[in-house]
Protein backbone atom coordinates (compact mmCIF):
# COMPACT_ATOMS: atom_id res chain seq x y z
CA UNK A 1 0.00 0.00 0.00
CA UNK A 2 1.49 3.31 -1.12
CA UNK A 3 1.55 6.08 1.49
CA UNK A 4 1.60 9.72 0.32
CA UNK A 5 1.82 12.73 2.64
CA UNK A 6 0.46 15.80 0.81
CA UNK A 7 1.30 18.30 3.56
CA UNK A 8 5.04 18.62 4.18
CA UNK A 9 7.20 21.72 4.19
CA UNK A 10 10.57 23.01 3.06
CA UNK A 11 12.40 26.07 4.35
CA UNK A 12 14.42 28.36 2.05
CA UNK A 13 16.76 30.33 4.35
CA UNK A 14 18.91 31.71 1.53
CA UNK A 15 15.91 33.17 -0.25
CA UNK A 16 14.61 34.68 2.98
CA UNK A 17 17.97 36.33 3.60
CA UNK A 18 17.76 37.92 0.14
CA UNK A 19 14.23 39.17 0.86
CA UNK A 20 15.55 40.75 4.06
CA UNK A 21 18.36 42.39 2.10
CA UNK A 22 16.02 43.76 -0.57
CA UNK A 23 13.24 45.01 1.71
CA UNK A 24 14.50 45.42 5.28
CA UNK A 25 11.82 47.91 6.32
CA UNK A 26 8.98 45.77 5.00
CA UNK A 27 10.42 42.68 6.67
CA UNK A 28 10.58 44.58 9.96
CA UNK A 29 6.95 45.69 9.59
CA UNK A 30 5.90 42.09 8.86
CA UNK A 31 7.80 40.87 11.91
CA UNK A 32 6.00 43.44 14.06
CA UNK A 33 2.64 42.19 12.74
CA UNK A 34 3.64 38.62 13.62
CA UNK A 35 4.51 39.73 17.16
CA UNK A 36 1.10 41.33 17.52
CA UNK A 37 -0.70 38.34 16.06
CA UNK A 38 1.15 35.60 17.91
CA UNK A 39 2.53 37.14 21.09
CA UNK A 40 6.14 37.01 22.20
CA UNK A 41 5.84 33.70 24.08
CA UNK A 42 4.55 31.84 21.01
CA UNK A 43 7.15 33.38 18.72
CA UNK A 44 9.93 32.33 21.08
CA UNK A 45 8.61 28.79 21.32
CA UNK A 46 8.14 28.57 17.56
CA UNK A 47 11.62 29.91 16.92
CA UNK A 48 13.19 27.22 19.09
CA UNK A 49 11.01 24.53 17.53
CA UNK A 50 11.82 25.50 13.94
CA UNK A 51 15.50 25.91 14.75
CA UNK A 52 15.68 22.34 16.01
CA UNK A 53 14.07 21.11 12.77
CA UNK A 54 16.19 22.96 10.22
CA UNK A 55 17.82 19.74 8.91
CA UNK A 56 14.42 18.15 8.26
CA UNK A 57 13.29 21.32 6.50
CA UNK A 58 16.32 21.74 4.25
CA UNK A 59 18.28 18.48 3.84
CA UNK A 60 16.75 15.90 1.49
CA UNK A 61 18.65 13.01 3.05
CA UNK A 62 17.29 13.89 6.50
CA UNK A 63 13.80 14.27 5.01
CA UNK A 64 13.95 10.83 3.39
CA UNK A 65 15.16 9.21 6.60
CA UNK A 66 12.25 10.76 8.48
CA UNK A 67 9.84 9.55 5.80
CA UNK A 68 11.24 6.03 6.10
CA UNK A 69 10.78 6.12 9.88
CA UNK A 70 7.14 7.14 9.41
CA UNK A 71 6.43 4.66 6.63
CA UNK A 72 5.80 7.43 4.09
CA UNK A 73 6.62 6.61 0.47
CA UNK A 74 6.05 10.05 -1.06
CA UNK A 75 5.75 13.63 0.16
CA UNK A 76 4.24 16.62 -1.55
CA UNK A 77 6.64 19.39 -0.55
CA UNK A 78 5.53 23.01 -0.22
CA UNK A 79 7.27 25.97 1.36
CA UNK A 80 6.72 26.96 4.96
CA UNK A 81 4.00 29.62 4.70
CA UNK A 82 6.29 32.29 6.15
CA UNK A 83 7.66 32.39 2.58
CA UNK A 84 4.40 33.78 1.15
CA UNK A 85 5.42 37.42 1.84
CA UNK A 86 1.87 38.73 1.15
CA UNK A 87 3.04 42.29 1.79
CA UNK A 88 5.68 42.26 -0.96
CA UNK A 89 5.38 44.83 -3.78
CA UNK A 90 5.06 43.46 -7.28
CA UNK A 91 8.72 43.37 -8.24
CA UNK A 92 9.78 41.52 -5.10
CA UNK A 93 6.70 39.28 -5.12
CA UNK A 94 7.30 37.95 -8.62
CA UNK A 95 10.98 37.39 -7.87
CA UNK A 96 9.98 35.41 -4.76
CA UNK A 97 7.54 33.30 -6.79
CA UNK A 98 10.12 32.55 -9.46
CA UNK A 99 12.87 31.79 -6.96
CA UNK A 100 10.60 29.66 -4.78
CA UNK A 101 9.48 27.60 -7.76
CA UNK A 102 13.09 27.08 -8.80
CA UNK A 103 14.30 26.10 -5.35
CA UNK A 104 11.39 23.74 -4.64
CA UNK A 105 11.96 22.07 -8.01
CA UNK A 106 15.66 21.64 -7.19
CA UNK A 107 14.81 20.19 -3.77
CA UNK A 108 12.40 17.55 -5.04
CA UNK A 109 14.63 16.73 -8.02
CA UNK A 110 17.10 15.18 -5.55
CA UNK A 111 14.60 12.35 -4.97
CA UNK A 112 12.05 12.50 -7.80
CA UNK A 113 10.71 9.03 -7.08
CA UNK A 114 9.72 10.11 -3.57
CA UNK A 115 9.13 13.88 -3.63
CA UNK A 116 6.58 16.01 -5.48
CA UNK A 117 6.84 19.79 -5.41
CA UNK A 118 4.30 22.60 -5.12
CA UNK A 119 5.26 26.15 -6.05
CA UNK A 120 3.76 29.54 -5.19
CA UNK A 121 2.15 32.49 -6.95
CA UNK A 122 2.09 36.21 -5.99
CA UNK A 123 -1.50 36.09 -4.69
CA UNK A 124 -1.55 39.81 -3.78
CA UNK A 125 -0.88 40.71 -7.44
CA UNK A 126 -3.68 39.00 -9.39
CA UNK A 127 -2.46 40.20 -12.79
CA UNK A 128 0.75 38.18 -12.37
CA UNK A 129 -0.65 34.96 -10.89
CA UNK A 130 -1.30 32.98 -14.07
CA UNK A 131 2.22 33.72 -15.25
CA UNK A 132 3.72 32.12 -12.15
CA UNK A 133 1.27 29.24 -12.07
CA UNK A 134 2.57 28.42 -15.55
CA UNK A 135 6.11 28.92 -14.30
CA UNK A 136 5.54 26.38 -11.52
CA UNK A 137 3.66 23.74 -13.51
CA UNK A 138 4.95 24.10 -17.05
CA UNK A 139 8.31 25.73 -16.41
CA UNK A 140 9.43 23.77 -13.33
CA UNK A 141 7.38 20.58 -13.60
CA UNK A 142 5.71 21.06 -10.22
CA UNK A 143 2.32 19.49 -9.45
CA UNK A 144 0.69 22.79 -8.61
CA UNK A 145 0.94 25.67 -6.16
CA UNK A 146 0.35 26.49 -2.52
CA UNK A 147 -1.70 29.57 -1.68
CA UNK A 148 -2.75 31.36 1.50
CA UNK A 149 -6.31 32.13 2.60
CA UNK A 150 -5.97 35.78 1.54
CA UNK A 151 -3.28 38.32 0.70
CA UNK A 152 -3.79 41.99 1.42
CA UNK A 153 -7.12 42.98 -0.15
CA UNK A 154 -7.31 39.81 -2.25
CA UNK A 155 -9.83 37.28 -0.98
CA UNK A 156 -10.28 33.98 -2.80
CA UNK A 157 -13.67 35.23 -4.05
CA UNK A 158 -12.00 38.20 -5.77
CA UNK A 159 -13.11 38.42 -9.43
CA UNK A 160 -9.52 39.24 -10.37
CA UNK A 161 -8.61 35.62 -9.56
CA UNK A 162 -10.93 34.16 -12.21
CA UNK A 163 -8.13 33.69 -14.77
CA UNK A 164 -6.10 31.84 -12.13
CA UNK A 165 -8.89 29.42 -11.25
CA UNK A 166 -9.57 28.81 -14.94
CA UNK A 167 -5.93 28.14 -15.70
CA UNK A 168 -5.48 25.89 -12.67
CA UNK A 169 -8.50 23.86 -13.75
CA UNK A 170 -7.24 23.69 -17.33
CA UNK A 171 -3.81 22.44 -16.21
CA UNK A 172 -5.41 20.09 -13.64
CA UNK A 173 -2.91 21.59 -11.21
CA UNK A 174 -3.18 20.99 -7.49
CA UNK A 175 -3.98 24.14 -5.51
CA UNK A 176 -3.02 23.59 -1.86
CA UNK A 177 -4.77 26.02 0.49
CA UNK A 178 -2.61 26.66 3.55
CA UNK A 179 -3.25 29.84 5.57
CA UNK A 180 -0.53 32.03 7.01
CA UNK A 181 -1.61 34.35 9.77
CA UNK A 182 -5.14 35.21 10.89
CA UNK A 183 -6.85 38.55 10.47
CA UNK A 184 -8.20 38.33 14.04
CA UNK A 185 -4.73 39.60 15.02
CA UNK A 186 -4.29 40.52 18.72
CA UNK A 187 -7.37 38.63 19.86
CA UNK A 188 -5.31 35.45 19.34
CA UNK A 189 -2.00 36.66 20.79
CA UNK A 190 -1.86 34.26 23.76
CA UNK A 191 -2.18 30.55 24.49
CA UNK A 192 -1.06 29.81 20.89
CA UNK A 193 -4.58 30.70 19.74
CA UNK A 194 -2.99 32.22 16.62
CA UNK A 195 -2.51 28.65 15.42
CA UNK A 196 -5.03 26.49 17.27
CA UNK A 197 -7.94 28.82 16.47
CA UNK A 198 -6.49 31.04 13.74
CA UNK A 199 -5.64 28.35 11.19
CA UNK A 200 -9.07 26.62 11.31
CA UNK A 201 -10.78 30.01 11.08
CA UNK A 202 -8.77 31.04 8.03
CA UNK A 203 -9.44 27.73 6.27
CA UNK A 204 -13.17 28.09 6.91
CA UNK A 205 -13.28 31.71 5.74
CA UNK A 206 -11.27 31.05 2.58
CA UNK A 207 -13.32 28.01 1.58
CA UNK A 208 -16.54 29.92 2.25
CA UNK A 209 -15.40 32.69 -0.10
CA UNK A 210 -14.80 30.08 -2.81
CA UNK A 211 -18.14 28.35 -2.29
CA UNK A 212 -20.47 31.31 -1.85
CA UNK A 213 -18.90 33.27 -4.74
CA UNK A 214 -19.64 30.41 -7.14
CA UNK A 215 -15.99 29.75 -7.98
CA UNK A 216 -16.57 25.98 -7.85
CA UNK A 217 -19.64 26.34 -10.10
CA UNK A 218 -17.60 28.12 -12.74
CA UNK A 219 -14.56 25.85 -12.39
CA UNK A 220 -15.81 22.36 -11.50
CA UNK A 221 -12.51 20.75 -12.52
CA UNK A 222 -10.56 22.70 -9.92
CA UNK A 223 -8.39 20.48 -7.71
CA UNK A 224 -8.16 22.31 -4.41
CA UNK A 225 -6.75 20.60 -1.32
CA UNK A 226 -7.44 22.29 2.03
CA UNK A 227 -4.92 21.92 4.85
CA UNK A 228 -5.97 21.14 8.42
CA UNK A 229 -9.07 19.27 7.32
CA UNK A 230 -10.65 22.46 6.01
CA UNK A 231 -10.71 23.99 9.49
CA UNK A 232 -14.08 24.59 11.08
CA UNK A 233 -16.12 24.54 7.88
CA UNK A 234 -16.92 20.84 7.29
CA UNK A 235 -18.42 20.22 10.73
CA UNK A 236 -20.29 23.55 10.76
CA UNK A 237 -21.49 23.45 7.15
CA UNK A 238 -25.15 23.22 8.20
CA UNK A 239 -25.07 26.88 9.20
CA UNK A 240 -23.84 27.77 5.71
CA UNK A 241 -26.64 25.72 4.17
CA UNK A 242 -29.18 27.55 6.33
CA UNK A 243 -27.85 30.93 5.20
CA UNK A 244 -28.01 29.81 1.55
CA UNK A 245 -31.66 28.88 1.98
CA UNK A 246 -32.84 32.00 3.83
CA UNK A 247 -30.48 34.88 2.97
CA UNK A 248 -30.48 36.38 -0.54
CA UNK A 249 -26.94 37.74 -0.21
CA UNK A 250 -25.71 34.19 0.54
CA UNK A 251 -27.14 32.75 -2.66
CA UNK A 252 -24.20 33.31 -4.99
CA UNK A 253 -23.61 29.59 -5.51
CA UNK A 254 -25.94 27.32 -7.47
CA UNK A 255 -26.35 24.64 -4.81
CA UNK A 256 -26.34 24.31 -1.02
CA UNK A 257 -22.80 24.90 0.32
CA UNK A 258 -22.53 21.40 1.78
CA UNK A 259 -22.64 19.88 -1.70
CA UNK A 260 -19.37 21.58 -2.64
CA UNK A 261 -17.39 19.77 0.06
CA UNK A 262 -17.46 16.74 -2.23
CA UNK A 263 -15.69 18.78 -4.91
CA UNK A 264 -12.80 19.66 -2.58
CA UNK A 265 -10.06 17.60 -0.95
CA UNK A 266 -9.07 17.80 2.72
CA UNK A 267 -5.96 16.61 4.53
CA UNK A 268 -6.01 14.56 7.72
CA UNK A 269 -4.35 17.09 10.04
CA UNK A 270 -7.37 17.20 12.39
CA UNK A 271 -5.76 15.55 15.46
CA UNK A 272 -8.85 13.59 16.47
CA UNK A 273 -10.12 10.25 15.18
CA UNK A 274 -13.74 11.31 15.55
CA UNK A 275 -13.09 14.44 13.51
CA UNK A 276 -11.45 12.35 10.79
CA UNK A 277 -14.40 9.97 10.64
CA UNK A 278 -16.77 12.94 10.44
CA UNK A 279 -14.70 14.47 7.63
CA UNK A 280 -14.90 11.22 5.67
CA UNK A 281 -18.67 11.08 6.16
CA UNK A 282 -19.21 14.72 5.21
CA UNK A 283 -16.84 15.08 2.26
CA UNK A 284 -16.63 11.48 1.08
CA UNK A 285 -13.85 8.91 1.34
CA UNK A 286 -12.48 9.94 -2.07
CA UNK A 287 -11.92 13.54 -0.89
CA UNK A 288 -9.62 12.96 2.10
CA UNK A 289 -5.84 12.74 1.68
CA UNK A 290 -3.06 12.02 4.15
CA UNK A 291 -1.27 15.04 5.60
CA UNK A 292 1.20 15.53 8.43
CA UNK A 293 2.39 19.19 8.43
CA UNK A 294 5.92 17.74 8.50
CA UNK A 295 8.05 18.53 10.42
CA UNK A 296 6.32 21.10 12.62
CA UNK A 297 5.15 20.39 16.16
CA UNK A 298 1.47 20.98 15.33
CA UNK A 299 1.56 18.17 12.80
CA UNK A 300 0.91 14.46 13.09
CA UNK A 301 3.89 12.52 14.42
CA UNK A 302 2.76 9.27 12.76
CA UNK A 303 0.23 10.27 10.09
CA UNK A 304 -0.33 6.80 8.65
CA UNK A 305 -0.96 5.26 12.07
CA UNK A 306 -3.43 8.06 12.84
CA UNK A 307 -5.50 7.04 9.82
CA UNK A 308 -5.13 3.30 10.40
CA UNK A 309 -6.27 3.63 14.01
CA UNK A 310 -9.32 5.84 13.31
CA UNK A 311 -11.80 3.00 12.92
CA UNK A 312 -12.33 3.37 9.16
CA UNK A 313 -12.97 0.59 6.67
CA UNK A 314 -9.88 -0.90 5.04
CA UNK A 315 -10.72 0.41 1.57
CA UNK A 316 -11.20 3.91 2.96
CA UNK A 317 -7.86 3.71 4.77
CA UNK A 318 -6.11 2.66 1.55
CA UNK A 319 -7.69 5.54 -0.36
CA UNK A 320 -6.69 8.11 2.26
CA UNK A 321 -3.15 6.79 2.70
CA UNK A 322 -2.30 7.08 -0.97
CA UNK A 323 -4.97 6.24 -3.51
CA UNK A 324 -6.68 9.63 -3.50
CA UNK A 325 -3.44 11.58 -3.78
CA UNK A 326 -2.24 9.31 -6.59
CA UNK A 327 -5.48 9.96 -8.47
CA UNK A 328 -4.96 13.72 -8.15
CA UNK A 329 -1.44 13.46 -9.57
CA UNK A 330 -2.52 11.14 -12.38
CA UNK A 331 -5.07 13.72 -13.46
CA UNK A 332 -2.31 16.34 -13.56
CA UNK A 333 0.10 14.07 -15.47
CA UNK A 334 -2.49 13.24 -18.12
CA UNK A 335 -3.77 16.78 -18.54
Amino acid sequence: MSVTDVHAHVLLPGMHAEVERRAPELVAEAADLERRRNGVASLQASGAMVGARIPQLTDVSVRLAAMDARGVDRQWVSVSPNHFYPWAPEGLAVWVASETNRLVAEHVAQAPDRLTGLGVVPLQHPDRIVEYLDDAVLGRGLAGVEISSFAGDVELSDPRLEPFWARAAELKAVVFLHPFGCSLDERLDRFYLSNTVGQPVENAVALSHLIFAGVLDRHPELRLVAAHGGGYLPTAIGRSDRAWHVRPEAHGCAHAPSTYLRRLWFDTVVHDAGALRALVEIAGASQVVLGSDFPFDMGLDDPAAFVRDAGLDADVVAAILGGNADALLEAKVHA
